[in-house]
């Protein structure tokens, strides 16, 4: 058989004709997913020109799928997939030819990789490298072999069975990055290492390309059907090389070139420039389009311009990679799952189960339940290369046309399980918080005798411990997050896990004992009962008490704390200063007006003690003129002052008014 015949067996396999020529291709009429007349393949092929109406249809089957969607808590890229099917040919026929949505809709994909790349800096990408080459291996070779023995115990021979295996062990790059994005977890280190197994399915699809060469030349049908291997390589090799060149050296001088020559929409038109021609490049090396992307990504992640090509790309990527996920849906036939059922249903459940086994069990090795269960719900699909490989074999005579309908129709339905497979996992996790009790470097708080007891140990006590440190006061510190405790150890502190809302555990860590408490948690409900506790059990140990808001302040002062402060006042005020300065104020201007300012804030804060929250509004300046409300019927005598501070607004507040006036 020639390469003309391969080709043209992929090319019918992909559009839905059908043809049998003794070689394997389903007999007409005997799979749905072939049109038994050939007519009607080219009627369908004579309607498939995309006009105005379809991209009306598209984009209105996106915006209410991904609306109602995410409405029930769904997920905007099960929606699409929801979308996708409905509208597609095997239900209401809107749009007949999928395929041609989906080689634009490719795109998006090429493009989320892009900003993706953008966020992960070279030195990142090299860390990950163990990930990527040692975790990645052992999952995708973990899972190929677990469901090539499933596909070879359902009758595929050895050679297809491989395949087969190894197509769906890679998993959906779009679908896994899009739902790591939604959760926000792309920069988690659960979520950089399935980017990193993402990431090595990407590099693995070159030798399984030429895998499928190698059985073709011995086991297919077909003949010469691809390039020797040493060439293919060495395509990816130089396609790889050409992109980090030019990512390195030419890129960031055209974009200067263009930020000085050029307008606002040629700097847009140079980013999808370089993103399609890194992706080009890695195409005509044979490796995936997202990858040099990717690459492009990284490269240009230290650039000056990464903002800039972050916003110019950020719209193509989110319209394309939704009508990513809708052209995947199309692609459904649903003649096949009607026709093979059995064989779909049974090898989705098949597949779906033994990857997700083989993903949570490599998971495991390193990592905690809660993270193999997510891992595992994330990549137990088939995912694109899975289409590239299947549409591969059966060029190459290794599948027929039922065989690589079925598992392509296993793939599809996989991908649209993923978002209610992440949804049921995030059921089923267990809270995982590190135990005090199981966690190395924590102990709890017993026996502490300490002068001063720090409760709370961020960013603020912090630094509150250094001038104490400084002057080499004994303190005790306690906080209830392990892995804190634990990054504290790192840089010297010792520190106590404890709940310093807890009476018992007070008393553990010397309350009654130390002379003041710096009570420092961000929460500040937490602060008001740790008070509450202190004030009524150890009524001579002072508090010294971190503030969330000025009313939290009035609590405190209230509840007859030693010392509050709002624990952002005192910075602000600083930062106010320095801008002063900056401006072109003097020095004794800036200081000048930085204390009447708090002034000012100290006397408001003296009102709304005695009157509530509301009062003193008149010592704040805003940035809008004010009319003062004038009484309807004029008093038969002047207001007077109840009290000295009152006065001394009531003072300071005349020479504003003569101003204004």
């Amino acid at each position: 058989m020639t390469d003309e015949a391969g080709r043209r067996r992929a090319k019918l396999w992909r559009s839905g004709l059908t043809e049998s020529d003794g070689v394997g291709l389903a007999p007409r009429g005997v799979t749905p997913h072939y049109p038994s007349d050939a007519r009607q393949g080219t009627r369908m092929h004579e309607t498939t020109s995309m006009g105005l109406g379809h991209a009306v249809a598209l984009l209105a089957a996106m915006v209410v799928a991904a609306t109602l969607f995410r409405r029930f808590g769904l997920g905007a890229v099960l929606g699409y997939l929801a979308a996708g099917l409905l509208i597609g040919p095997s239900v209401l026929g809107v749009v007949n030819d999928p395929e041609s949505v989906l080689h634009v809709a490719e795109f998006g994909v090429v493009m989320f990789l892009f900003i993706i790349g953008l966020e992960m800096r070279p030195a990142r990408l090299w860390s990950l490298r163990k990930e990527i080459f040692g975790l990645g291996a052992v999952q995708v070779l973990a899972c190929a072999l677990l469901l090539s023995g499933l596909a070879m115990a359902a009758g595929l021979a050895w050679p297809a069975a491989l395949i087969a295996g190894f197509g769906f062990a890679l998993s959906s790059t779009a679908i896994v990055m899009q739902l790591l994005e939604e959760r926000n977890e792309n920069a988690e280190p659960a979520g950089q290492r399935v980017v990193s197994v993402l990431l090595f399915e990407d590099l693995a699809i070159v030798p399984l390309l030429a895998l499928v060469a190698v059985l073709a030349g011995t086991y297919g049908s077909a003949v010469g059907t691809g390039h020797p291997i040493w060439l293919t390589i060495g395509l990816a090799i130089a396609a790889v090389a050409g992109v980090y060149a030019a990512g390195r050296w030419v890129v960031n001088p055209f974009f200067r070139l263009l930020a000085r020559y050029g307008g606002r929409e040629v700097m847009t038109m140079g980013a999808l420039f370089v993103v399609l021609g890194a992706a080009y490049a890695m195409n005509l090396g044979g490796l995936s389009m997202a990858m040099g992307a990717f690459l492009a990504g990284v490269l240009l992640s230290e650039s000056t311009f990464r903002h800039q090509l972050e916003a110019d790309v950020e719209p193509f990527r989110g319209l394309l990679l939704g009508l990513f996920f809708l052209s995947v849906g199309m692609s459904l036939d649903l003649r096949v799952v009607v026709a093979d059922w059995a064989w779909v249903l049974g090898g989705l459940a098949a597949f779906m189960t033994a990857k997700m086994v083989a993903v949570y069990a490599v998971a495991r090795l390193r990592q905690k339940h809660g993270e193999g269960l997510l891992r595992a719900a994330l990549m137990g699909e088939g995912g694109e290369f899975a289409f590239v490989l299947y549409s591969t074999a059966f060029a190459a005579g290794l599948f027929d046309a039922r065989t690589a309908a079925i598992l392509s129709a296993i793939v599809i339905l996989s991908m649209a399980l993923t978002p209610l497979r992440v949804l049921l996992a995030d059921r089923l996790r267990p809270d995982e918080d590190l135990s005090p009790d199981d966690a190395e470097g924590v102990d709890h708080a017993r026996n502490l005798r300490e002068r001063v007891l720090i409760i709370g140990f961020g960013r603020f006590a912090q630094v509150v411990s250094q001038p104490l440190l400084a002057r080499d006061v004994d303190v005790s510190i306690i906080d209830m997050d392990v892995e804190m405790i634990q990054a504290a150890g790192n840089f010297g502190f010792k520190v106590y896990y404890g709940d310093g809302s807890r009476l018992d555990v007070l008393r553990a860590s010397g309350a009654g004992n130390a002379e003041t408490i710096l009570v420092c948690v961000d929460k500040p409900e937490v602060a008001d009962r740790i008070v509450e506790l202190v004030k009524a059990e150890f009524p001579l140990t002072k508090l010294f008490v971190r503030a969330f808001d000025r009313g939290h302040s009035i609590r405190l002062v209230n509840a007859g704390v030693e010392y509050q402060i709002r624990e952002t006042f005192e910075s602000a005020l600083v930062f106010g200063y320095q801008v002063l300065i900056d401006l072109g104020f003097s020095d004794e201007e800036a200081r000048e007006t930085i204390e009447d300012v708090r002034r000012r804030d100290e006397k408001r804060f003296t009102l709304q003690l005695a009157e509530g929250i509301q009062a003193g509004r008149a010592l704040m300046r805003g940035n809008i003129a004010t009319t003062r409300p004038e009484p309807y019927v004029k008093p038969r005598r002047e207001g007077q002052a109840l009290n000295e501070e009152a006065a001394d607004a009531l003072e300071e507040d005349e020479p504003h008014e003569k101003a204004d006036a």
